[in-house]
């Protein structure tokens, strides 16, 4: 990730833009987070595009890190001769196939780290009883969730089944149509959601302990993976990306503003 042309600037694809991306630069090495629209062609584009062209020693995922073995596995499950994503897993299986060197570590929730502060976060802030409940019943569903797809890994792994938990999300949009209609789809569908999340109140609900729990552990373990040597590209949620970026730069760092909000990436050897 050398000091070179933005991302704009680099790929010429109306899908890789600033509103998706964001570069963070220390001694260890660059982080570039990459945010998506989870399971939308135009994201899915944008990861592969972007890892096909940097060699990150580590790709952090928006994963917990029992389900990232099953996307190992989708990541392997493509036709080498064709430039199609993986069948399945969408942005987070094709980020491991876009760079097969690379070391994939799930960063999100579930996890003991994940339970730990959640919980002294509850006793801390002397929650009632009722909202306990609803944060414990939304974690119990995702470490289902989670487990469910060690589970579907295991046995993709041990048999000749692809197992894939939960549904694919469907859009108005397909991987084959024009590049300019997948990235107008995408930011409208963004700008969609940013506007129903914010016409709801959720501060002190049960989902705002829940997310903003798991946003502090992926902080935190992005900060880790951060300070050893090597650079590191993070695939998260587009509504993540914001807090992520200004967290990981605060600590006597300064947010990137203007054009170096997206990151530099090096021409190909052609």
């Amino acid at each position: 990730m050398d000091e070179s042309p933005s991302v704009p600037e680099s790929f010429d694809d109306p899908r890789i833009t600033a509103q998706f991306c964001r570069r963070l630069s220390s001694t260890a090495g660059d982080l570039l987070l990459i945010g998506v629209v989870h399971d939308h062609p135009a994201s899915i584009a944008r990861v592969e595009r972007i890892l096909e062209r940097v060699e990150p020693e580590t790709v952090a995922l928006e994963l917990p890190p029992v389900a990232v073995p099953l996307y190992r596995a989708y990541a392997r499950d493509r036709d080498a001769e064709e430039s199609a994503p993986p069948r399945f897993g969408g942005e987070m299986s094709a980020a491991i196939s876009a760079a097969p060197e690379a070391d994939p570590v799930g960063i999100d929730a579930p996890n003991l780290s994940f339970l730990r502060r959640l919980v002294g976060r509850l006793v801390a802030d002397r929650v009632s009883p009722a909202t306990a409940r609803r944060v414990l019943s939304s974690v119990g569903g995702a470490t289902r969730e989670a487990l469910t797809c060690r589970v579907a890994a295991t046995l993709t792994h041990a048999t000749s089944m692809t197992v894939v938990p939960g549904e694919r999300v469907e859009y108005d949009c397909e991987p084959d149509d024009p590049p300019e209609r997948q990235a107008a789809h995408e930011r409208s569908h963004v700008a969609g959601v940013q506007a129903l999340l914010g016409s709801i109140e959720t501060d002190g609900s049960a989902l705002a302990y829940r997310d903003d729990t798991r946003e502090h552990c992926m902080i935190e373990r992005l900060a880790d993976l951060r300070s050893e040597p090597g650079d590191v590209v993070a695939v998260v949620g587009v509504d993540h990306l914001e807090r992520l970026a200004t967290a990981l730069s605060a600590s006597g760092r300064r947010v990137p503003t203007g054009d170096e909000r997206a990151p530099a990436i090096a021409e190909p050897d052609r």
